[in-house]
């Protein structure tokens, strides 16, 4: 589910992931720069770029590009930038590789998002965000008996804290002010990673714990711009592995509840009324409804693709789209749940749809697997952890001539 969504009109609208063309009112002639980040949104740094260029309103276009944990990286890409990193930027027909340089590179040509990358305040900001990354790699890739995993912990709540001692130093929800900038900007990947990581390996809820990071958050979830490229909790939990190398469970009782409410539901996560970890926002009333228009428009390839087959899939995923409209189960025919659950495990937030839309999606396809008569507890194939070539995009993008 790769193809771009088609636009009212051509580069305006929401942020969203299926755009090529960003114009925010601006004629075409005016576009100077070319985005490439890649295919599924999973990339940290492309999502760093991506932000500043829609919060600050510069147009521009994409190219998308498949990271070496997905598929195999495409020629052109690698004529253009022989290591393959991602993003890269073009800018009146110079390119740029690595995120913090092009975000220096966009602030010359463009000015800056509040304050600049390079400006006092922002400096040690950054600094410190590195340092959290640190920390939670420390504790999320790397296998610790308890009291190393309570050592672990103990390192990144001190740098979390730190940064919440940032957020309270001002009356704004943002580092420096009213307003997100290049600092916030800065921290918005890997923050959004740890929330979803450390909640599923770790049992950690880390805006529960930290109260002014969720106010960040929530400020963050008031911007399109921000929806437009938020990911979900069963997305990155699954995406990160062959990313960092690892991810390593800690076993704790409340580590297994969440792991397996982030891969089966219900959602939201906590329920009964409590918090929710992933959202401050509410389900749009249109969630079923793009989540049906995302499944249709990839209908072919998402029925050749799953472990049944075109002729054993179709039906089932019919009772399933049926329940996400219906809100009402149905159920399927015999030894389909696995069928099922191989597609619930496989969307991917915000590249398929957004979050919401994925949630309602996931619940329709897991309630129409539970009622198959024959096998209701049968699983999909396992998500690998090496790689992700499962989530290979050739085919979505082979289906679709627009792509």
């Amino acid at each position: 589910m790769v193809a771009p969504e088609p636009l009212a009109s051509p580069g305006e609208g929401p942020t969203s992931a299926q755009a090529r063309l960003r114009l925010f009112g601006q004629p075409e002639s005016a576009v100077r720069v070319t985005l490439y980040r890649d295919h599924h949104a999973w990339c940290p740094y492309c999502q760093k770029v991506w932000l500043w260029l829609e919060e600050r309103r510069i147009p521009y276009r994409v190219r998308k590009v498949t990271m070496f944990c997905y598929g195999e990286k495409e020629h052109w890409y690698k004529r253009l930038v022989p290591s393959g990193m991602l993003p890269a930027l073009e800018l009146d027909g110079q390119l740029i590789t690595e995120s913090d340089r092009i975000l220096e590179a966009l602030e010359t040509s463009f000015g800056s998002l509040g304050p600049g990358m390079h400006d006092p305040a922002v400096l040690p900001l950054r600094r410190l965000e590195r340092e959290l990354f640190r920390a939670w790699c420390e504790w999320l890739c790397y296998p610790h008996p308890p009291a190393s995993d309570a050592r672990a912990r103990d390192r990144f709540q001190q740098l979390a804290g730190a940064m919440e001692r940032e957020l309270e130093r001002r009356a704004g929800p943002f580092l420096l002010g009213d307003q997100p900038g290049s600092a916030d900007l800065v921290f918005v990947p890997y923050l959004e990673r740890m929330n979803a990581s450390l909640a599923y390996y770790k049992g950690f809820l880390l805006r529960q714990q930290h109260p002014a990071i969720d106010r960040w958050f929530r400020a963050l979830e008031q911007r399109s711009t921000y929806l437009g490229t938020q990911s979900d909790f069963h997305t990155h939990t699954h995406d990160l592995p062959p990313q960092m190398g690892g991810c390593h469970a800690n076993g704790s009782e409340q580590q297994r509840a969440l792991a397996q409410r982030i891969d089966q539901g219900p959602w939201p996560l906590l329920g009964d009324g409590a918090m929710d970890p992933e959202t401050s926002q509410p389900p749009p009333a249109e969630a079923a409804a793009t989540a049906l228009r995302r499944v249709l428009r990839h209908r072919a390839p998402l029925l050749e693709r799953n472990p049944l087959g075109s002729g054993g899939f179709d039906l089932p995923l019919r009772c399933a789209l049926s329940a996400l409209i219906k809100s009402r189960p149905i159920a399927p025919p015999a030894g389909s749940a696995g069928g099922l659950r191989h597609l619930r495990d496989r969307i991917s937030v915000p590249r398929d749809m957004p979050l919401h839309a994925a949630r309602q999606l996931r619940s329709a396809l897991e309630a129409t697997a539970s009622r198959d008569p024959q096998s209701p507890a049968a699983q999909g194939e396992p998500i690998p952890v090496r790689h992700r070539r499962d989530q290979d995009p050739q085919p979505f993008l082979r289906s679709r001539s627009t792509v």
